[in-house]
C-alpha cells in the first residue's frame, strides 16, 4: 500500500518532502497504520516497516533516515550522516546540505515544519510545539540555515498538518506566558470578552509558527491547514487520545531531502 501524503504546498515545489499522516503502514490498534515512533509500544518491526515506506517513497533506503529524539527544546543539529535506525541524536531541528540524506520529524499534534533554500541547497526539518516556538526553535534553524550559506531571501518554508486553533483550548496561564515574552503575541489566542469567565482561550499554534518564520525574515511559508486533533483517520493525536481516556498513541513523520541526482531547482515532483 502507498504511504499517504497530506497535501502538496507550492512553496517547496521541486523539492522532495512529504507531510506524512497515519494512512499506509502496517501498524495496528492505536498505532494503526503508518507509526513511525521506535519508542512507543507499537511492534518493532512494524514501525520499521512503515520507515521503510516512507523512506522509499524518496527512493532511499531506511539508513538514509535522520530522525531526532525531540525534547521540545531549540537545539539544531547539522546532520553530516544519517543513523536509520540507530541511536539518535537529542534536538528538535535537523539541517542538512548532504544530498541523499532524508531529514525526518515525528509529531502527534506539535507543528512540523519544513524549510530549504534551494541555491545552496540546504533543507532543514523542524519540530515546533508551542515551548519550542516561544523559546526560538524558528529563530535558531534559520540562523543556522544562513550559516550554511542560505538568504531568509531565498529560504521557503512549510507549516505541516498540527492541532488547529479550534481544537487547542488552553488556560489563562498560558495566555500570560506568552503575553509576558511579547504583547504582541497575544494576537494569536482567541480572548473572551472582558468579564466573560465562562469564555474558553484557543491557541492558534500553526499560525504563531507562520508568524515567526515571517519574523524570521522569510518571505515564502505555506500552512497546511490540517487539523491532528479532528481528523482521527488521518492523523495521530496525543490530546486526542488524552481526551479520549490515555494510553498509547502512534507518531507520524515529515520529512525532506536534498535529491542526490539533481539541485533543488530541478523538475522533481514535491509532495506533501
Amino acid at each position: 500500500m502507498k504511504v499517504d501524503r497530506a497535501s502538496q504546498l507550492s512553496a517547496l515545489e521541486g523539492i522532495a518532502h512529504g507531510f506524512f499522516g497515519r494512512r499506509g503502514g502496517v501498524s495496528d490498534g492505536p498505532f494503526t497504520s503508518l507509526n513511525v515512533s521506535l519508542r512507543n509500544a507499537d511492534d518493532r518491526a512494524h514501525a520499521l516497516e512503515n520507515r521503510r515506506r516512507i523512506a522509499a517513497s524518496f527512493g532511499a533506503d531506511p539508513e538514509d533516515l535522520a530522525a531526532a529524539r525531540q525534547v521540545h527544546g531549540i537545539h539544531v543539529h547539522r546532520v553530516e550522516r544519517a543513523w536509520g535506525s540507530g541511536e539518535p541524536v537529542e534536538a528538535d531541528a535537523l539541517m542538512t546540505t548532504i544530498p541523499g540524506i532524508v531529514l525526518g520529524v515525528t509529531t502527534a499534534d506539535c507543528g512540523p515544519i519544513l524549510l530549504a533554500d534551494p541555491g545552496v541547497p540546504v533543507v532543514a526539518a523542524v519540530h515546533a510545539g508551542w515551548r519550542g516556538a516561544l523559546d526560538g526553535i524558528v529563530e535558531a534553524v534559520v540562523a543556522h540555515m544562513v550559516t550554511a550559506g542560505a538568504s531568509t531571501d531565498t529560504i521557503v518554508a512549510a507549516v505541516g498538518p498540527c492541532i488547529a486553533r479550534r481544537s487547542y483550548e488552553v488556560g489563562r496561564e498560558f495566555l500570560d506566558r506568552f503575553a509576558t515574552s511579547d504583547p504582541s503575541f497575544v494576537r494569536h489566542f482567541d480572548v473572551p470578552a472582558d468579564g466573560d469567565t465562562a469564555g474558553t482561550l484557543h491557541f492558534d499554534l500553526s499560525g504563531f509558527l507562520e508568524a515567526r518564520l515571517r519574523a524570521a525574515g522569510l518571505g515564502r511559508v505555506e500552512r497546511i491547514e490540517r487539523d491532528t486533533y479532528a481528523l482521527a483517520d488521518d492523523f495521530f493525536s496525543f490530546r486526542r487520545t488524552t481526551h479520549q481516556g490515555g494510553g498509547p498513541f502512534g507518531l507520524q513523520l515529515s520529512a525532506i531531502v536534498i535529491e542526490a541526482a539533481k539541485t533543488l531547482q530541478g523538475n522533481s515532483p514535491a509532495s506533501a
